[in-house]
């Protein structure tokens, strides 16, 4: 065995090793922190058949504790809230089913008419003496039908979609699970512990979802290549011609594989805007027609749209969450994976090469299991207690350093990973390969005239691998310059220190993230400066608190667009498009971390209504209070990781669109008429995306109110805690409204793109991409922060820190109260619906871009099937060409 096989052979194995090992060891902690709060039991029949009344109280003279009433309670409450997740996602995956079918035959006969592989390739018809073959042109609708491309696009997009399903499905179930539980180990007499126990269980909660998730994408993505691999073997291809050869192979597996993301962002997509509406509607209508009108405390039982709104907290802050950051990582991943395949060099060392990209995701598993302890065993959560002045007295302040504890979690996850990625880097990568190719279209067309002299050199071929005869190396022995302007240029750029320039842009992306989502914490927690001055604004009323939190919003997107730009500079300065690809994989790389952050936040909100509603004592409140409050701001933190990492992936796949479609040794004129006019409609998508979603909360949230104020009126008794209300119905509205109004924002953003490529033509794609892009991202920042910073200006009133003129403390129920339930309730569908449903809006017209881009080429030369002109002097009529 040569040493170039056993080389390969090494790395195949450690690539085996890296990817699969770390997969599975993500799945089995998931397993392993299910297990620990599973051994939280709350009572010895914890799904019991009777309904107990949450507004009963213990009877004295029943025997029954206080304890043993609030314990049934909870239970009873939590299993209300388990049914009411389960019959939503159940009846929202009922559409998403019938939409993968429906999508899933477009993607296949659409893909399957434009694939970018001659037929010969397919049926393995090569030329076995090394020569170029006759001109043909590969984007010939008249003579094109490659089944075998649509049909693997299609399995990908469906696997893909039904990952993004499971990955929802299995962190709402958990979310729901672990929230009684959370609240429990709030109960314990002991402080220290109840402040521990209570957190680690939410924690452990979005911990399973984080590392399930991530274990499971991993092999899905990982199987899904290993199999395509078998159908074109990149590395044991001994035929050579323009169609039959290494480059060809790895550029038409990627392109397949694109489909995988394409499914997790359709269905995140709906569960982002479906999800979204469910918990802003009940949200909504709780809030102002329990807390405005009847002036009810949050999670007040009498409350008929309680249930309703905790139901919400995990449908779009965990199952539309989980979906978003699966398709993600299946969009990043795709996007480099694509461009990679295109390089000779990394094509040449093998399939362990090429998919580069799945270690940074892989290695960051392991990496995110070690930090997690930090938090669990470690530096712990502790009550801490604090003096403050109120009327010139000392009061003591009880808190907690949960927001410490998560931050700390942020820090070691990104500084470890740091230390670990340039290994993979030097191991995985060639030191020197060449980006943004044309090969395989020149060798299609039949326009490298020394082609026959390369394949023909058997000197030069002894010894070598099968696809090593493309690497750059052999190809420059023959004196052929391959980044000089020569007559047939084939690469744009050629790296001498590849690992290092990966390095480089993937920690970029890393800690561009970390600082974003520090920067986000900034603008949303009631520990700093923002937010206080937010909550000082209700002073004047609800007007000046808007005011203040539209602008606090506008200024939180100056310093993450800075860190963006400067992301994308250096790595698009050292890699190209796939430095940027790699960046948003680095962003992305302690995604488990982020994800049980995130989970952490709907279930520490979910315990605090089930000790509301349940009657716990006030301390507990208290703790599940600032477990909820910190929830919050690591909330907003994971928008903005998500936000962050959305605008890296949209870039990733608008470049890797353009390679796809031909057109980035050319470049893309933005000046040209077609592709301005496009820009300006890319831009205006995100307000029209916005307006219907925030449109769509508004009607549910009125249907709420008027639910809710009708079951007041024609039951007084409610409100005197005799009669329990109907929850089930204001459940039932918010899963009718949301299923009824996710589909024309989902239509829109799915069809757009497929019909300006398909009227319009590529450029014209190029335009909207790139006006989506940068309108969404600041759109998105401003939104969340918003939302955000509102939120917690609610709760800084509602602990008491807010003080009026003469020192007093102003208090829930107090004007400056209502002032900021207001902005809270107007920034709820902002950074739960619209905010978070623009990150999907980038990605998901980018991949559908970068998936249909052939049968775009395929319609009028990818001029459109209007063909209108994009060149002035050939298109104005008083110009003379």
């Amino acid at each position: 065995m040569g040493l170039h096989a056993v080389v390969a052979t090494n790395m195949d194995t450690a690539s085996v090793i890296v990817v699969v090992a770390c997969g599975v060891v993500g799945i089995v902690f998931a397993v392993a922190l299910l297990l620990c709060v599973k051994a939280i039991k709350l009572t010895d029949d914890e799904a019991p058949d009777h309904q107990t009344a949450l507004l009963d109280k213990s009877d004295p003279d029943s025997g029954e504790s206080q304890d043993e009433s609030v314990m049934g309670k909870m239970v009873n409450i939590y299993s209300i809230i388990q049914r009411g997740a389960k019959a939503f996602l159940w009846a929202e995956y009922k559409l998403c089913f019938i939409f993968i079918a429906i999508f899933g035959a477009v993607v296949g006969v659409l893909v399957s008419h434009s694939g970018s592989v001659n037929a010969a390739a397919q049926a393995g018809n090569f030329s076995q003496n090394f020569t170029v073959g006759p001109s043909s042109d590969p984007y010939d609708m008249d003579s094109q039908w490659h089944g075998m491309a649509g049909g693997l696009t299609c399995a990908s997009f469906v696997v893909g979609a039904l990952t993004s399903i499971a990955s929802g499905y299995i962190g709402m179930m958990v979310a729901v699970f672990s929230n009684a539980r959370t609240t429990k180990q709030a109960m314990q007499q002991d402080e220290d512990k109840a402040w521990r126990d209570s957190f680690n269980a939410a924690f452990r909660a979005g911990g399973v979802m984080g590392y399930s998730l991530c274990g499971i994408s991993l092999l899905m993505c990982y199987i899904l290549i290993r199999i395509y691999n078998v159908i074109y073997p990149i590395s044991s291809v001994f035929a050579f011609n323009q169609y039959g050869n290494p480059l060809s192979y790895s550029a038409q597996l990627f392109e397949c594989l694109a489909g995988y993301g394409l499914g997790g962002s359709t269905i995140a997509l709906f569960g982002r805007v479906g999800g979204g509406i469910y918990t802003k509607a009940a949200d909504v209508g709780a809030d102002l027609a329990g807390k405005v009108v009847e002036n009810l405390p949050e999670d007040d039982p009498r409350n008929p749209a309680v249930i309703a709104d905790n139901v919400g907290d995990n449908v779009g802050d965990v199952a539309g969450m989980g979906s978003d950051l699966f398709g993600s990582f299946g969009e990043a991943t795709c996007a480099a994976l694509v461009i990679s395949s295109l390089s000779p060099e990394i094509v040449s060392q093998g399939l362990p090469s090429i998919i580069f990209p799945l270690y940074i995701s892989a290695v960051g598993i392991p990496v995110c299991m070690l930090t997690s302890f930090i938090a669990t065993n470690i530096w712990t959560v502790k009550g801490t207690v604090h003096k403050k002045l109120v009327h010139d007295k000392e009061v003591e302040v009880h808190d907690s350093n949960v927001e410490t504890v998560l931050k700390v979690q942020l820090l070691a996850a990104t500084i470890i990973m740091t230390a670990v990625l340039y290994p993979v880097c030097t191991t995985f990568l060639p030191k020197e390969f060449s980006m943004d190719c044309t090969i395989i279209e020149q060798l299609q067309a039949g326009a490298i005239p020394w082609f026959d002299g390369l394949m023909s050199n058997t000197a030069m071929l002894t010894g070598a691998s099968s696809s090593n005869v493309w690497s750059f190396t052999y190809i420059n022995k023959l004196g052929v310059n391959v980044t000089d302007s020569i007559a047939y240029p084939l690469c744009a750029t050629h790296v001498v220190d590849g690992p290092l320039y990966a390095f480089i842009s993937i920690i970029c992306g890393l800690w561009g993230g970390c600082i974003i989502g520090f920067i986000t914490e900034f603008y949303t927690s009631k520990s700093y400066k923002p937010t206080q001055e937010l909550a000082s604004s209700t002073k004047t009323g609800a007007a000046t608190n808007i005011i203040y939190g539209l602008a606090l919003g506008y200024q939180s997107v100056i310093i993450p667009i800075i860190i963006l730009a400067i992301i994308i500079y250096v790595s698009f300065y050292l890699l190209g498009m796939f430095g940027v690809s790699l960046a948003a994989l680095g962003m992305l790389s302690i995604l488990a971390t982020c994800l049980a952050i995130d989970v952490y936040g709907p279930v520490c909100d979910n315990a605090g209504g089930i000790a509301e509603m349940a009657g716990c004592e006030e301390a507990v409140r208290d703790k599940t209070d600032a477990l909820d409050a910190a929830g919050n701001t690591t909330a907003a933190i994971g928008k903005g990781f998500a936000i962050g990492s959305a605008a890296l992936v949209s870039l990733a796949l608008f470049g890797a669109f353009v390679t796809r479609a031909n057109l980035a040794s050319a470049g893309i004129n933005m000046l040209e008429p077609m592709t301005f006019s496009f820009l300006l409609l890319g831009c205006m998508l995100p307000y029209f995306f916005t307006a219907m979603t925030m449109k769509s909360v508004g009607q549910a949230a009125m249907k709420m109110v008027q639910e809710v104020a009708r079951q007041f009126r024609e039951n007084p008794h409610i409100m005197t805690g005799e009669v329990q209300p109907d929850y089930d119905l204001c459940i039932a509205i918010s899963t009718d409204a949301s299923l009824q109004q996710m589909i024309p924002p989902g239509l829109l953003v799915i069809l757009t793109p497929i019909l300006t490529g398909v009227l319009f033509g590529i450029e014209a794609v190029c335009g909207l991409l790139a006006g989506a892009l940068v309108s969404a991202v600041q759109m998105a920042i401003s939104q969340s922060n918003s939302g955000g910073a509102w939120d917690n200006a609610k709760k800084y009133i509602e602990k008491g820190e807010l003080l009026d003129d003469d020192g007093n403390v102003l208090e829930k129920g107090s004007d400056s109260h209502k002032a900021a339930v207001v902005g809270d309730t107007v920034g709820d569908p902002l950074k739960d619906t619209s905010g978070p449903a623009l990150n999907i809006v980038m990605k998901l017209m980018a991949i559908i871009s970068l998936v249909f881009a052939n049968f775009f080429l395929t319609i009028n030369n990818g001029q459109g099937a209007f063909g209108l002109p994009n060149t002035q002097a050939n298109s104005h009529p008083l110009v003379t060409p």
